[in-house]
C-alpha cells in the first residue's frame, strides 16, 4: 500500500487531470455549461491554478482576471464558512450590452446584443424545506421565499423576492422541477445602470434551479423566456426579451423576435479589440429606477400605431405605410407615437445591417450605423430625456461630452432602456485612459468602464 506522500501526489495528479478534462471538454469547446459540486479546498486550489486563471480570463478578460480570483476566493470562503455547508454549485450570470435595436424587441423586432464581463456570481446548495434563501453582498438581510407557494404577491412587486418566486413558477409551468436553496451572491452589475442587472439575476436564479433540480436540461432560450415572464408578471415591469436572451446566450448575438415564443438567433463572429477598438459603457449618473411609466409608454405608443393597421405590434409594418398614413396616425395616436413608430421601422432594419457589417468585418460601416441608431433614439424614440426633466439631463450630457471627446473617431449612442442609466461609446485603442479620465472628471469617479465581451452566457460553471 503506498505511503502518505505517494498517495497525496497521486491524488494531486488525479485532481489536476480531472479539472483539466472538465475545463477543456471536447476538442475546441473550451469552458462549457454543465457543472459539478465543489468543496472549499478543491475550488480554491483550482482558482489559483493555471487552468483556473484561464477560466477567469475567458469570463472577465485579461485585465480583470487577477481581481476576479480574489473575488471568487473570498466569496467561496464566506459561503463555506457560513450557512453554505460543505459543498457548492457555482453559477455566473452576465450583464448585457445592447449594440443595436434600441427598443425593438417588445414589438417583435431584431436586435444586436452582447454579454459583458460584469456578472452576478453565486455559490449555492440545495435545501429540503422548499425555501429559497439568498444572501447578497451589500444587503444586511437575506431574501427568503417559500417556494411551496408560487402565486404572485402584490406586496412583492418591484422586489427581488418577486423574481425568485416568478422564475420558479414559470419553470414549473413548463414542466420543470424546483426546490429550495441557500445561495450567497455577489454582483458587479450595478442596479439601474442599463446593463440589465434584473435579467442577469433572473438568469442566475433560472440556472440555479436548472443545476440543482433539472440536471442542466433547460436551454438558454427557455430560461430567457422564464426570466421575462417573472419580470413581467411577478416583478411588474414591462420589458421585451432582449435583455434575458443576451444574458443567456453570451458573446455577440443577432436575435430576431418575430416569433417571440421561439426567437431565432445566431452568433456574430467579430473581435472588436482585434479590430483596434474598445467598447465603453458610461453611467451618466441618474438611475433607471422609478422610470417604469417612461418605459411602458414606448411599447404602448408603438402598439397604438400598430393597432391602426389591425396589428398587435409594429413588426411587418413598412416605413412607407407609416408615411402614407401620417395624418391619420398623428390624429389617432399623437405625434410622439408616430415618431416612435418611424424609429422602430428604421431601427429594426438597422439592427440586421449592423450584424451583417460585423460579420463582413466592416467596422466603419458598423460605426456609421451606431451613430444613426443614437441619433434616431434621441430625435424619434425620445428616450434620452425623461418627460419634464430640465435640471437633470445626465444621459444627454454624457452623449454630448463623448461626442466632443471622440470627434470624428468612434461612435456614441444611448444604451438600453434610456431616460437614465448608461450610454455606449466605441473608441480607438490607446484612447481608453484619456476617455475614462475625461468622463470621470465630468460625471464622477467610476462613471466610465471598458467592457470585455464575455463569450459565455449564464451558466453553471464547470471548473
Amino acid at each position: 500500500m503506498p505511503g502518505r506522500p505517494a498517495r497525496a501526489k497521486a491524488r494531486r495528479a488525479f485532481l489536476n487531470a480531472f479539472f483539466r478534462a472538465i475545463v477543456q471538454g471536447p476538442a475546441g469547446q473550451g469552458l462549457r455549461r454543465g457543472g459539478s459540486v465543489y468543496d472549499e479546498t478543491s475550488l480554491i486550489r483550482f482558482l489559483a491554478s493555471g487552468d483556473g486563471k484561464s477560466v477567469l480570463r475567458e469570463l472577465y478578460g485579461e485585465d480583470a482576471a487577477a481581481r476576479q480570483e480574489g473575488r471568487w476566493t473570498g466569496l467561496a470562503r464566506e459561503f463555506f464558512g457560513g450557512e453554505g455547508g460543505d459543498t457548492a454549485r457555482v453559477i455566473s450570470s452576465p450583464g448585457r450590452s445592447e449594440l443595436g435595436g434600441n427598443h425593438t424587441d417588445h414589438n417583435h423586432g431584431r436586435v444586436l446584443c452582447a454579454a459583458v464581463h460584469m456578472d452576478i456570481l453565486a455559490f449555492a446548495a440545495p435545501r429540503n424545506d422548499g425555501k429559497a434563501v439568498l444572501r447578497s453582498r451589500g444587503w444586511d438581510k437575506p431574501f427568503v421565499v417559500d417556494l411551496n407557494d408560487l402565486q404572485p404577491r402584490a406586496e412583492e412587486r418591484g422586489r427581488t423576492e418577486a423574481l425568485i418566486r416568478g422564475v420558479a413558477a414559470s419553470l414549473v409551468k413548463r414542466g420543470g422541477k424546483i426546490g429550495g436553496f441557500y445561495a450567497l451572491a455577489d454582483s458587479s452589475v450595478p442596479a439601474g445602470s442599463g446593463l440589465s442587472s434584473s435579467a442577469a439575476f433572473e438568469l442566475l436564479i433560472g440556472q440555479l434551479q436548472n443545476a440543482l433540480y433539472n440536471g442542466g436540461s433547460r436551454g438558454p432560450e427557455e430560461l430567457a423566456i422564464i426570466g421575462k415572464e417573472a419580470e413581467n408578471e411577478y416583478f411588474g415591469k414591462p420589458c421585451g426579451l432582449m435583455d434575458q436572451m443576451a444574458s443567456a446566450l453570451g458573446a455577440i448575438s443577432a436575435i430576431d423576435f418575430n416569433d417571440p415564443a421561439k426567437p431565432s438567433w445566431r452568433r456574430v463572429g467579430f473581435d472588436l479589440h482585434k479590430a483596434g477598438y474598445a467598447l465603453a459603457i458610461v453611467n451618466a449618473g441618474d438611475s433607471h429606477e422609478d422610470l417604469t411609466d417612461e418605459y411602458s409608454s414606448i411599447p404602448s405608443d408603438m402598439k397604438a400605431i400598430a393597432g391602426f393597421f389591425g396589428k398587435p405590434v409594429l413588426r411587418g409594418i413598412a416605413e412607407a405605410d407609416l408615411l402614407d398614413n401620417a395624418a391619420a396616425l398623428r390624429a389617432k395616436a399623437g405625434d410622439r407615437a408616430f415618431l416612435r413608430a418611424l424609429h422602430f421601422a428604421a431601427e429594426d432594419q438597422r439592427a440586421a445591417a449592423m450584424a451583417d457589417s460585423l460579420d463582413g468585418g466592416d467596422l466603419a460601416g458598423f460605426l456609421k450605423l451606431v451613430r444613426e441608431s443614437g441619433d434616431s433614439s434621441w430625435r424619434l424614440l425620445q428616450n434620452v430625456l425623461p418627460s419634464g426633466a430640465t435640471r437633470s439631463q445626465a444621459v444627454a450630457c454624457a452623449i454630448a461630452l463623448s461626442q466632443r471627446f471622440l470627434g470624428s473617431e468612434g461612435a456614441v449612442r444611448v444604451h438600453g432602456g434610456g431616460f437614465a442609466g448608461t450610454i455606449q461609446a466605441y473608441l480607438p485603442l490607446g484612447r481608453e485612459r484619456a476617455y475614462i479620465d475625461f468622463m470621470n472628471g465630468a460625471l464622477g469617479t467610476g462613471a466610465a468602464s471598458i467592457m470585455h465581451i464575455r463569450p459565455r452566457g449564464a451558466m453553471e460553471v464547470t471548473i
